[in-house]
């Protein structure tokens, strides 16, 4: 099974002999402690022997003196979690688990040669250690081992991350990394009995909770595999409002209970979620959200999801972006599409590699790693704004029409997408006479098996797709296909680059593409405005 891309801390285990001198203590398991706080790796016990493994790398030998500034990987991701000292946070966790002292012996020395090698603004501290969510993450192992060591250089350091959580300049309001903030300044202020400090944070949750899900429960950061981690973020949010006698605002109930329905229609049948923005396709949510009462949803937001049936993973699937300009976790998707029918990927987003500064990473954010029309002669406008401008929705067929200016001109997307015989028909225009191109990647798994004449086949295996291209009701030859190159790549997981088939079409003032999956002859015929796929007959114009 894949599990989730990038994985924002570790968990707990034990071994190694216990010593008479370590004999279990009798030991209460506090709130700060215990929860789903901790991540998957390293465990206690791989951090007792020196070797931690952080979001999925080869593993790392600390040594008995660690060296705070150690960036092996030259990874971002690895650098913030090794920061966040969430690792240390299961030795703590294990003492609480097994009464036994060396576990918070050797907590408590990580966490004071952090505090005394990591002080804010000294030089030979990095700039990314006091970011405000490294800051953020680490309150909670912090804030788990002062239950236990009640030194000044403990609560001072706390003091110090809460200086930061409460400076108005830092705080990332209507994002993720706002109610971690949040969680983190109302975690010390509880312990800490500092009113002035729970109070801001609670004040601050519910403006970041608004911005950050709007009133369908649509997650605004434009990448739906942080609707889990923002998910689970507010039941802790809540939880700990509670245990610190505060009421918890409707609003923030409200919104969470909401995102559960978004999250399920962000989800493919085959159980991991659309891997739109910054989301990789092996993000499995593995959480409880009920099925929604729509096949079909449309979301402000920017988000069109429509599927055959819940439960099924042989059913079809397909997702349509649209929206607000690029922001947060987004990529330059708009008018993108993805489609998932008879239990496979069809057509694919281009996927989440990394946050690392490469080429490779802006390429993915870029439209060249989506499914979208491009206005031949034209520049590219970044972070432009589309909308959906018309809808038709029947049980076995929906139609939706976008547009946006992202290059000047008017650029409009018809999709239809008909079900039980399943196709998908796509028709791209641009304004002011201009030409236009489009790009369809499809899934790595297909072999290109023939070419020509507006036709291109595709197969995996004995399971065969169908890619047909019309303008003006002609069929239009001209497509190219690439695999690797410039275009040809698809990130399925964290890290991972791929080469896959993308086919190019050709330029042209109006262009009608139909994806016809599970066969590589459908019979197809156009007269009259009316487009005929093995008896499924559609408007030329789709709406």
């Amino acid at each position: 099974m894949r599990r989730l891309a990038i994985p924002l801390a570790l968990t707990l285990a034990t071994s190694t002999l216990v010593s008479p001198a370590q004999a279990a203590d009798k030991v209460t398991r506090t709130a700060q402690c215990q929860g789903d706080w901790l991540p998957g790796t390293p465990t206690a016990e791989d951090v007792m022997k020196g070797e931690i493994s952080l979001v999925g790398l080869p593993a790392y030998k600390l040594g008995k003196d660690i060296n705070w500034g150690a960036s092996p990987y030259r990874n971002r991701s690895w650098e913030f979690v090794f920061q966040s000292l969430r690792w240390m946070g299961t030795l703590v966790v294990a003492y609480e688990n097994t009464g036994e002292r060396r576990y918070l012996d050797r907590a408590t020395d990580i966490a004071k040669d952090w505090v005394a090698s990591n002080r804010r603004g000294a030089a030979s501290t990095k700039s990314y250690v006091w970011k405000d969510h490294p800051v953020s993450l680490r309150t909670q192992p912090l804030l788990c081992l002062s239950m236990h060591v009640k030194e000044s250089w403990l609560k001072d350091s706390l003091a110090e991350h809460a200086k930061l959580l409460s400076d108005a300049r830092l705080y990332k309001k209507g994002h993720n990394h706002g109610i971690d903030q949040d969680i983190a300044l109302m975690g010390i202020g509880c312990r800490y009995g500092r009113s002035d400090w729970s109070n801001l944070a609670s004040r601050r949750l519910t403006g970041t909770v608004k911005l950050d899900v709007d009133s369908q429960g649509a997650l605004m950061e434009q990448a739906p595999r942080y609707a889990v981690y923002v998910y689970g973020r507010l039941q802790v949010a809540m939880t700990n409002m509670k245990a610190c006698d505060r009421k918890v605002p409707a609003e923030i109930g409200r919104r969470a209970e909401a995102l559960k329905d978004f999250i399920a229609h962000s989800t493919m049948p085959n159980g991991y979620m659309a891997p739109l923005g910054d989301g990789s396709a092996e993000t499995e949510p593995k959480m409880e959200t009920g099925t929604p009462k729509e096949k079909v949803k449309v979301y402000k937001a920017g988000y069109v999801y429509g599927r055959t049936a819940w439960g099924k993973p042989d059913s079809a699937y397909y997702s349509i972006r649209f929206g607000p300009g690029m922001k947060f976790h987004g990529h330059e998707d708009h008018l993108g599409v993805t489609y998932y029918a008879q239990g496979r990927d069809i057509l694919m987003d281009g996927g989440f590699h990394s946050y690392e500064k490469s080429a490779y990473r802006y390429w993915t954010l870029s439209p060249e790693a989506h499914n979208v029309p491009t206005v031949v002669g034209a520049r590219f406008r970044p972070r432009t704004a589309s909308k959906l401008t018309k809808t038709s929705y029947g049980k076995d067929r929906q139609a939706f029409r976008l547009t946006d200016t992202a290059y000047g001109v008017s650029r409009t997307r018809s999709v239809l997408v008909n079900h039980g015989e399943d196709l998908m028909a796509v028709l791209d225009t641009a304004s002011g006479g201009k030409k236009i191109r489009n790009l369809w990647r499809f899934a790595p798994s297909f072999k290109v098996v023939s070419s020509g004449g507006g036709k291109v086949v595709l197969a995996d295996g004995a399971f065969k797709v169908t890619l047909l291209q019309f303008s003006s009701c002609e069929r239009i030859g001209g497509q190219k296909v690439e695999r690797g190159g410039k275009l040809g790549w698809v990130s399925p997981t964290y890290l991972a680059k791929q080469p896959t088939n993308v086919v190019v079409s050709p330029a042209a003032k109006s262009l009608l593409t139909v994806i016809v999956p599970g066969t590589d002859s459908p019979k197809v015929s156009c007269s009259g405005g009316k487009l005929k796929v093995d008896g499924r007959t559609f408007s030329a114009g789709l709406l």
